[in-house]
C-alpha cells in the first residue's frame, strides 16, 4: 500500500498539468499581496518625481517624504483627532448591527412589520445625510448625538437589507423539514434561519464597516465642528483654510489607512466564522 502511494505521488510529481498549476497558484499566492505593494511604491515614488520635476510648492501638493514628517510632527493632534472618528465610527457600526439585525428578525417574523416599515429604511437610506442633517442639527442638541445619528443612518441600511435577505434565502425543504418535526418559530429562527443568513450578514457588515466611517467623516464635514475635541475631518477643513497642505493629506492618509484597516478586520472575522462551513470561505482556502 505504501509502495502504490509512493507511486502515485510521484506521478503527481512528474506530470507537467500538475507541476504548472502548483507553480500558477504560488505565483497567484505572491502576487495577491506583492502587485498591490509594488503598484503602491511606484505610485508615491512618482508622486515625489512629479513634485520635484513641476517644482510644486509644499502649499499646493507636498511631497510624501513632507506628508510622513508631518505625521510624526503633528502626530499628537492627528491622532487625537483619529480616536474621536473611530469611536464616531465604530459606535454608529454596533448600532447598525443591533438595528439592522433586530429589525430584520422582526421582518422575517412578520411580513406586516416588513411592509410597514421597510419603505421608512428605503427612505433613509436614499436621501442624501447632507439633506437630513439640517433637520438633525435642529432637533438633537448634543454635538456628538448628531454626528452618531448620521453617521448611523449611512451605516444601517446595508446590515437591515443583507440581513433580510438572507433570513428570507432559507432553503425551503429544510424549512419544511423544521416544521414537519414540530420546530417552534424560535426553533427555526436560532437553528436554521440565523446560520444560513450569516454570510448575508457578514457581507452586509463589510459594507456598513466603510459606510460608517464615511458617514462620521461626512457629518463632520457637515456640522463643521471645530476645536481640539474634533474629528479628522475638522482637520482637513481646519488645514485648508491655512494652506497647511501637509497636514490636509497626513489626515486623509489617516483616513484611507483606518478604512482600510476595518475592511481588513471585517473580511479576517467574516474568514473566520464561515471558512469551516460556507462555500465561498472553502473555496477561498483551495
Amino acid at each position: 500500500m505504501a509502495a502504490v502511494e509512493e507511486r502515485r505521488s510521484a506521478a503527481l510529481a512528474l506530470d507537467p498539468e500538475e507541476a504548472r498549476r502548483a507553480r500558477g497558484a504560488r505565483l497567484e499566492r505572491v502576487g495577491r499581496w506583492l502587485l498591490p505593494i509594488l503598484i503602491m511604491v511606484a505610485a508615491v515614488w512618482l508622486w515625489d518625481r512629479l513634485c520635484v520635476w513641476n517644482e510644486i510648492p509644499r502649499y499646493i501638493l507636498p511631497r510624501p517624504g513632507v506628508v510622513a514628517a508631518t505625521l510624526i510632527t503633528d502626530r499628537a493632534l492627528l491622532f487625537s483627532s483619529l480616536l474621536v472618528t473611530l469611536r464616531i465610527t465604530f459606535l454608529s457600526l454596533l448600532l447598525a448591527v443591533f438595528g439592522g439585525v433586530g429589525l430584520a428578525i422582526l421582518f422575517t417574523q412578520s411580513k406586516w412589520v416588513e411592509m410597514s416599515f421597510f419603505p421608512f429604511a428605503i427612505v433613509l437610506q436614499v436621501t442624501p445625510i447632507v439633506a437630513i442633517f439640517p433637520l438633525i442639527n435642529i432637533y438633537v442638541d448634543n454635538q456628538t448625538a448628531k454626528l452618531l445619528l448620521c453617521s448611523w443612518i449611512v451605516a444601517f441600511f446595508p446590515i437591515l437589507s443583507n440581513t433580510t435577505l438572507g433570513l428570507n434565502s432559507v432553503d425551503r425543504n429544510l424549512l419544511d423539514l423544521f416544521r414537519l418535526n414540530g420546530a417552534s418559530r424560535w426553533q427555526q429562527l436560532r437553528l436554521l434561519k440565523l446560520p444560513a443568513a450569516m454570510p448575508y450578514f457578514l457581507g452586509g457588515l463589510k459594507i456598513a464597516g466603510g459606510l460608517s466611517l464615511i458617514g462620521a467623516v461626512v457629518a463632520e464635514f457637515v456640522a463643521g465642528a471645530s476645536g481640539q475635541s474634533s474629528g479628522l475631518a475638522s482637520r482637513i477643513i481646519e488645514a485648508g483654510y491655512r494652506l497647511n497642505a501637509p497636514r490636509l493629506f497626513a489626515a486623509l492618509f489617516l483616513i484611507s489607512l483606518t478604512g482600510i484597516l476595518i475592511f481588513l478586520a471585517l473580511s479576517l472575522v467574516s474568514h473566520l466564522a464561515l471558512r469551516r462551513w460556507h462555500e465561498s470561505a472553502l473555496s477561498a482556502e483551495r
